[in-house]
């Protein structure tokens, strides 16, 4: 009688083992929404930069529109701004200002709103130079990421 206790006892402590396990996965496979996506790519940015200052998000392009593959990279369009916190601060970027006369950069990629992958974005960050002649420039630039971007999502 004793044993079969035992056996009850050890094989609901199992089950409850197994459903834990399936909840952490279930909760670590939750889809991020685009913003949140862009903010992890951010962070990574960060911490791959060799540049003393963080980066903060500046723009977010309008995301995307939605296709019916939730696992299917989504392109993204971003711009960032060179803050004052240097990178050893312990502070989220979105807690520092950005720095006056900051680096700008303009990224362009992709980014998996599931999380199962470390590797979930391709990011490529170009420095933007935003005065003189170059202003009306970048406006083009960005209509032309956007007319891309639309098509990306079709």
């Amino acid at each position: 009688m004793e044993t079969q206790r035992a056996s009850l006892s050890l094989g609901r402590s199992s089950l409850w083992l197994l459903l834990l396990g399936l909840t952490v996965t279930w909760a670590s496979a939750q889809a991020l929404s685009y913003r949140e996506a862009v903010l992890r790519a951010v962070d990574r940015l960060n911490e791959q930069s060799s540049d003393p200052n963080l980066y903060r998000l500046l723009e977010l392009d309008l995301p995307p529109k939605a296709d019916e593959d939730p696992d299917a990279p989504k392109p993204v369009s971003f711009t960032v701004k060179e803050t004052v916190c240097p990178k050893r601060t312990q502070l989220p970027p979105e807690q520092c200002d950005f720095k006056e006369n900051g680096v700008v950069k303009q990224c362009l990629g992709t980014v998996n709103l599931y999380q199962l992958r470390d590797n979930n974005f391709d990011i490529t960050c170009n420095e933007l130079q935003s005065v003189g002649l170059f202003g009306p420039i970048l406006g083009i630039v960005r209509a032309g990421v956007k007319l891309v971007l639309d098509k990306f999502g079709k």
